[in-house]
């Protein structure tokens, strides 16, 4: 794209429709989203070790009853809860796209020979395997994907565990997508960032379709030398209580229960998140 194509945009971009997501899966990206992730500065790629510590904590003792068990980690970055849960004496499975995260993930378990698998693919079309007692999708993915693709890997997930296993989301909060969705445009300029290597302003605009319930995000990234522009756009489905309970009770998911966080109570700073668990 140029600058004249930018403006020359379609006014309201259609959910999903100029892009799934943000470049996950480009090597460049993913390395620069790698340091985001270990960054112990901020909790937007991946929460301070800190808080991830406690809340692998609730899992393994509220959730998993402090009893061994298989997990699969749908969307597992590089590998920061998988890795925690192994030392508890888990074994665990984790699958995402972005390459230098698996990267990073294998080489940390094999220095430290912990029992995690991590796979690079696409949750949306890996194949998951079956005999885990919990799975989980967390930190708001699962708002990202298209409703009848978030529905394909819940029913997934579904066929993925074992009788009575667990089912564990983080999902975002309708509020929250809505207020994502009617935030004022904004914009910044940076040396170098997540979007680019190279000097750079990052224009982005949001929008809310209120009839669909989905929030659209578009990032036009021009490059300061050559006036290059890049599109990137990613949506989110708002979901209420209801629709997820409806949406877990249809892919075969019973005993559905809510709770502030992944410690189970509201002790901290929750992003509009909030936490689904479930049985097979």
């Amino acid at each position: 794209m140029n600058l004249l194509d930018m403006i020359m945009r379609v006014p309201i971009p259609e959910p999903w429709g100029e892009g799934e997501k943000i470049p996950w899966n480009d090597p460049d990206f993913s390395e620069r989203m790698l340091k985001e992730h270990l960054s112990q500065s901020h909790d937007a790629a991946s929460r301070r070790f800190e808080k991830i510590d406690r809340q692998v904590a609730w899992i393994h003792s509220h959730v998993l009853g402090e009893t061994p068990t298989r997990i699969l980690d749908l969307g597992c970055g590089p590998g920061l809860y998988t890795s925690r849960l192994a030392r508890l004496g888990h074994i665990c499975v984790g699958i995402d796209f972005s390459p230098a995260s698996v990267a990073y993930a294998k080489t940390q378990v094999e220095q430290a020979s912990l029992a995690c698998t991590y796979i690079h693919e696409d949750i949306r079309q890996a194949d998951y395997g079956t005999g885990y007692g919990l799975a989980m999708l967390i930190f708001g993915e699962f708002n990202v994907f298209r409703p009848e693709v978030a529905e394909a890997i819940l029913r997934k997930a579904h066929h993925a565990l074992s009788e009575n296993g667990c089912l564990l989301l983080e999902p975002h909060t309708f509020n929250i997508v809505q207020t994502l969705g009617e935030a004022a445009s904004s914009w910044y300029s940076t040396a170098s960032g997540l979007f680019s290597a190279h000097p750079h302003l990052c224009l982005e605009e949001n929008f809310w379709d209120a009839e669909r319930a989905v929030t659209t995000t578009r990032y036009f990234i021009i490059d300061a030398t050559t006036g290059v522009v890049t599109r990137h756009a990613a949506s989110m489905q708002a979901y209420t209580d209801e629709d997820y309970r409806a949406l877990l009770a249809d892919c075969g998911f019973s005993d559905v229960t809510f709770f502030p966080s992944l410690t189970g109570s509201m002790v901290e700073d929750t992003y509009g998140l909030f936490v689904i668990m479930a049985r097979k």
